[in-house]
């Protein structure tokens, strides 16, 4: 009888006959393996895995020490210069605190004398004011700036150029606005003498003080803002704007309808970043107009300090400090979700 496989079935077959069929009866009965090979490799594969997997585990945990002690400086210094700071800030926003005395706990005392506060609310109005006209000008500014430098130029020169101001130091760059816009001695106030026949008071007038503020501030950082949107032009294809070239587009209607939608996550960061720092400004206002005149510059940071530092109320400052906070945090939020700020037209 001939074993033949087919499958896990034996069919019997005819013997030939002699000493040959008997042969080959013997030769074709031998039972014929092949799963084990395949299992015996993938039993190695896995161990090697797990053998290997477990190497990694075991270096990790021998770097472990390392990393935290690679770490603790950066660790030591956000806890001693940013959190005990936050913490301390919102307990003495609770408290009422003069510096000689101990801090003594009123609750929501400071809120409830701040809501009555009509300072306060003025100095929220002119920094809202100051904001609305940093965002607006200073986004758009550096918007066109950038594009120009992305289409027209490809000097490495002039974009270093757009940064310089960046790099001046926020004091230096008021000194020297200061200067430039005195009444008297100004170059600014000595070509509109000539121009328009008397000089302006830039810094020393109530409707000015906050749009003379404004445009000091979006020069100070209109390089750095460009310098971001440049970078994301950088990434929108080039196909784009010869398919709309091939469509009859011009540059505006390319600038409006595929330049502006596809660089909205740029736009998003920069808008943020620039309300940010617009109602976090003192240094410029510190340095030029001091609050004046008659509170028409007394952007919120000037009256917290002028609070703390001056009359020595560290606690009502502190109140403030967080109602400022607050007001941070819900404005960047709702800037993000409205925005979509995660999204983009690229994609």
């Amino acid at each position: 009888m001939v074993v033949t496989s087919q499958g896990n079935h034996t069919a019997p077959a005819a013997p030939p006959s002699g000493a040959a069929g008997t042969g080959a009866t013997t030769a074709s009965s031998a039972p014929r393996t092949r799963g084990p090979l395949k299992v015996r490799g993938n039993t190695g594969g896995r161990r090697t895995r797990r053998v290997t997997a477990t190497r990694s585990a075991a270096a990790r945990r021998r770097d472990l020490p390392v990393a935290l002690l690679l770490i603790l400086p950066a660790v030591v210094g956000f806890a001693i210069f940013y959190a005990y700071p936050t913490l301390r800030g919102i307990y003495l926003g609770f408290t009422e605190f003069h510096v000689l005395t101990p801090p003594r706990w009123v609750g929501l005392a400071n809120f409830r004398e701040m809501a009555g506060d009509g300072v306060f609310w003025h100095s929220l109005l002119v920094t809202l004011w100051f904001v609305a006209l940093s965002v607006v000008f200073g986004t758009l500014i550096s918007l066109v700036t950038a594009v120009v430098l992305h289409r027209v130029t490809d000097s490495s020169l002039l974009r270093g150029v757009m940064l310089l101001p960046f790099l001046i130091s926020n004091v230096i760059a008021a000194l020297v606005w200061q200067w430039m816009l005195d009444p008297h001695l100004g170059v600014v106030n000595i070509v509109l003498d000539h121009l328009i026949g008397h000089p302006v008071l830039f810094l020393g007038s109530g409707p000015w003080a906050i749009p003379s503020l404004a445009a000091i501030s979006v020069w100070k950082w209109m390089g750095y803002y460009s310098l971001l949107i440049f970078a994301g032009l950088q990434t929108i294809p080039s196909t784009i704007y010869e398919a709309g070239r091939v469509d009859g587009a011009s540059e505006f209607q390319m600038f409006r309808r595929l330049t502006v939608p596809l660089l909205r996550p740029i736009l998003v960061m920069v808008v943020v970043l620039t309300v940010i720092n617009a109602f976090q400004v003192f240094d410029i206002v510190a340095v030029t107009t001091r609050g004046g005149p008659a509170n028409a510059s007394n952007v919120l940071q000037m009256y917290i300090y002028d609070k703390a530092f001056r009359q020595f109320d560290f606690g009502y400052a502190a109140t403030m400090s967080l109602a400022l906070f607050a007001l941070l945090i819900t404005v960047t939020f709702t800037q993000l979700r409205l925005a979509r700020a995660d999204e983009s037209d690229l994609n």
